[in-house]
């Protein structure tokens, strides 16, 4: 595994509980919640490029942006015949 330097992050307690929702939601760590959206966002902005020369999975158009809202997902019942 890559070599990590620690990094003291001040953050609003808000954006931090629900960085911690997210993560939990993702079956992630709070560390590396943090550290998936920031590699996200620095290749979606051409800052890094992705390591492993493939393809990631990026966001759709302004999500992540301010303001921007998730459309939500219709749910998934299960069909029956009648």
């Amino acid at each position: 595994m890559a070599e990590r330097k620690p990094y003291l992050l001040r953050i609003d307690p808000t954006i931090l509980d629900a960085l911690r929702r997210w993560a939990d939601d993702e079956l992630r760590s709070l560390n590396g919640q943090i550290e998936f959206l920031l590699r996200e966002r620095l290749e979606a902005a051409g800052r890094m490029k992705n390591p492993a020369g493939g393809s990631r999975r990026t966001l759709p158009s302004g999500e992540g942006q301010p303001g921007h809202r998730a459309e939500s997902k219709p749910s998934r019942k299960p069909q029956r015949d009648e």
